[in-house]
């Protein structure tokens, strides 16, 4: 019975009909590719192949038990012999059986990335190099991306440039860790992650007959789901496994060269743009209809990636009609983008009558969720972060917020007890346990205990250093404010150094997130601005901080499941929303200034763009900010280049360039330079801020045009309270809600002649 094919297009249905010979589906989004890929399979079963010959690779295990259900709605239990799992989980079975033909036990150990991290730890401790220098995390992802890309130890001291790039970062000898490293694990009879694919691939090469040809033959139908997220050795296992060579192997790889987003793990998106260049006699099929967005959205999304140059060229489609146009947001900082996204989603919520769960909120890195969830928990409204931690709970940043309590409150046991060893100076568990004794027979806590109690004399030096420098972080902080002392204790805690000594992708984010702490502070320090509601306060010690954040980040957990998703747009690969927000759709943020080194970054973050933007099925807004903090800073923005590759018509209309904030932007197109050449002129606001000179804040009266780096020109209008509790309303039209209170103490205004 073949009642499946009738839910299937027109296209749809050749490519799961199309059974034999090396087949390609191009799959746009929302455009039913897991449902072709699992009839296909269920397809080539009722065809009469014994399916235990059919080999389907995916990326996750959630994937291959979704894929194995779907056939069995089909086929019945014949679906649990399909050999369907992720790369990982196969190889290794295969493993299991071959292992010993290349010097491994059948029951060899897999190591978890912890135990690949220990490992490396202890070769680094052998080698007497400097744990500062030698991280473990920067050199477990160097070794990692050798495997991925077929370089074992040997070779990889023989290429001049690896060993140049290690050279450069101080690491002459990644090549002797690695060489020790293999040899290590194999003593041990362990695999970690990667040699699930490194040791399959040099299995296959050096047994080409008894081994190589036994799967050749036993897989008589390969697939491969998600297939632009291969890497060089994944496809090079796939190339072995299928024999291609002057022959019409049974391959069928499922994908779209526009959501190749994974570069940093070592995704190659050639593999998907050249694969005709490897199967002679190629059958191409474009699932080009979107059955989860409005035209507006499929529209937007068809020009921007039409500015890649490389891809495979295809029109995606809707049947679900026009739908709402998109919406950008236009704001005239980062703070100021996150209320107006909450006070979005509060209108969504009410107007169109959506849930929480309908909503998300996508960004390029994972460090600005900081000012979306601030917002968020001010209005009371329920979020998650998705595929990560809420902001103040990532050890990076509670390693920080613990150095701080100190500083404000050294009698705090457990911020003392968090970072007293991180990063490492000497202070294990044992000296803690010693501490924590006398304190308690003393009845004293435990800052006090470190005084008295008896240590040897190299631990006690230690114990006094620490003291001495929280000691000095406590007297700092009575004569500078909150930010001068967070920039500092991060400093000469050690703690910025040894962040930016993980070069890994995993060591970057986290170094982003301690910074946009530190940014966070910054603008706690200096926001000038008395919001409706808000309690008028002038104190902006490190104690009103952590207080302020304690009180923010203490609230309860949402237990039903109906909450605002916070997530990048790399985790939200494969999901939908019926309403996305898209934020800090900046230059050097999204597009990232890492990606804008090179033609093929830029093209990866465009991709990536196109992946964020087609997660909306009905309702799209896209934001900015004219100004953000970075490093400290208050730096000018120009919008991303992607938003001038959205056409105007699918973009709401009837709002003014002059303005740096508000709702849909329409903005006229100028030559080349595109329909936001305008808006990124007037993000800068034409003010030199080194020739900035803010005026006395006394010398604020009614009636003045003054200047401000945020806003622009403005007219006083009034000036309210006393002393340091003055608040001046300046009209400031070049901005929506022109009208603003600012805290003559903190606001930073020049008078104009």
């Amino acid at each position: 019975m073949q009642d499946y094919l009738n839910e299937l297009n027109d296209v749809q249905r050749d490519a799961v009909t199309t059974i034999n010979g090396p087949v390609l589906v191009v799959a746009g989004p929302g455009s039913g590719k897991t449902r072709v890929l699992t009839y296909r399979i269920a397809n080539i079963i009722e065809s009469g192949v014994p399916p235990w010959e059919i080999l389907a690779l995916t990326f996750t295990n959630k994937s291959a038990k979704e894929m194995k259900e779907r056939i069995a709605k089909v086929v019945g239990s014949r679906a649990n012999n399909v050999w369907a799992g992720t790369f990982h989980s196969i190889f290794a079975r295969i493993l299991r059986v071959e292992a010993e033909k290349i010097g491994y036990p059948s029951s060899f150990t897999i190591y978890d990335s912890q135990d690949s991290k220990s490992v490396i730890s202890s070769i680094i401790k052998e080698l007497n190099l400097s744990r500062d220098r030698y991280n473990v995390n920067a050199i477990a992802s160097r070794i990692s991306s050798a495997k991925s890309s077929l370089i074992p130890p040997k070779l990889y001291g023989q290429m001049k440039e690896l060993i140049s790039q290690d050279s450069m970062n101080k690491r002459p000898r990644v090549h002797e860790v690695y060489t020790k490293y293999m040899a290590r694990c194999k003593r041990a009879g362990a695999m970690d992650f990667d040699d699930l694919l490194f040791q399959l691939y040099y299995l296959l090469h050096k047994n080409p007959d008894n081994v190589l040809d036994k799967y050749r033959n036993k897989f008589k139908y390969l697939l491969v789901d998600e297939f632009q997220d291969t890497n060089y050795l994944q496809y090079a296992i796939i190339k072995k496994l299928c024999k291609y060579e002057g022959s019409s192997h049974n391959i069928c790889v499922v994908g779209d060269d526009a959501q190749s987003i994974y570069a940093f793990r070592g995704a190659t998106v050639d593999n998907i743009l050249d694969f005709e260049k490897d199967y002679k006699g190629l059958k191409t099929f474009k699932l080009e209809q979107n059955y989860r967005s409005t035209t507006h959205i499929v529209q937007a999304a068809n020009s921007v990636i039409g500015h890649n140059k490389k891809q495979i060229k295809k029109k995606i489609w809707s049947h679900k009609g026009d739908g709402t146009k998109i919406r950008v947001i236009k704001a005239v900082s980062d703070s100021e983008e996150g209320k107006r996204i909450a006070d979005s989603i509060i209108e969504q919520k009410t107007r169109r009558h959506l849930s929480n769960s309908d909503i998300a909120v996508l960004y390029r890195t994972n460090a600005q969720s900081r000012i979306f969830e601030e917002y968020l928990r001010r209005y009371n409204i329920p979020y998650k972060v998705f595929g990560g931690t809420s902001f103040y709970q990532r050890k990076e940043v509670k390693d920080l917020i613990g150095y701080l309590r100190l500083a404000v409150n050294p009698q705090d046991e457990e911020a003392l007890k968090r970072v007293i060893n991180y990063p490492k100076r000497g202070i294990g568990n044992t000296t803690l346990e010693k501490i924590s004794t006398k304190a308690g027979e003393n009845e004293v806590n435990m800052w006090e205990a470190m005084d008295y109690v008896e240590l040897p004399a190299g631990t006690m030096k230690k114990l006094k250093g620490f003291k001495a420098m929280i000691g000095a972080f406590i007297q700092r902080a009575k004569t500078v404010d909150a930010y001068d002392l967070a920039a500092y204790a991060a400093r000469q805690s050690g703690l910025i150094a040894t962040l930016k000594a993980d070069t890994s992708v995993e060591g970057l984010s986290r170094l982003e997130n301690v910074t946009s702490l530190l940014d966070g502070i910054k603008e706690f320090v200096e926001n000038d601005e008395v919001e409706e509601g808000q309690e008028l306060t002038t104190d902006k010690s490190l104690a009103s901080y952590i207080q302020n954040i304690a009180l923010h980040t203490n609230q309860d957990e949402d237990d039903e499941g109906n909450h605002i998703t916070l997530m990048s747009t790399h985790s939200a690969k494969g999901l939908e929303f019926k309403s996305v927000f898209v934020v800090g759709l900046e230059e050097n943020l999204f597009p990232s200034f890492m990606a804008m080194k090179t033609p093929q970054g830029i093209e990866e973050e465009r991709r990536l763009f196109y992946v964020a933007i087609t997660r909306a099925e009905e309702i799209l807004t896209l934001s900015f900010a004219n100004s953000r903090y970075r490093h400290g800073k208050h730096s000018n923005n120009s919008p991303s280049r992607f938003l001038n590759e959205i056409p105007l018509d699918n973009m709401e209309s009837g709002f003014s360039l002059s303005k740096p904030t508000g709702t849909a932007v329409r903005p006229q197109r100028s030559g080349v330079a595109g329909n936001f050449k305008q808006a990124r002129t007037q993000a800068k606001l034409s003010i030199n801020v080194a020739d900035f000179k803010p005026s006395p804040s006394s010398a604020i009266q009614e009636g003045q045009k003054v200047l401000h780096l945020k806003f622009g020109e403005g007219v006083v209008e009034q000036v309210d309270g006393r002393n340091d509790k003055k608040v001046a309303t300046i009209n400031f039209p070049q901005i929506d809600n022109p009208k603003r209170r600012l805290m003559l103490k903190f606001a930073k205004l020049q008078i104009m002649e």
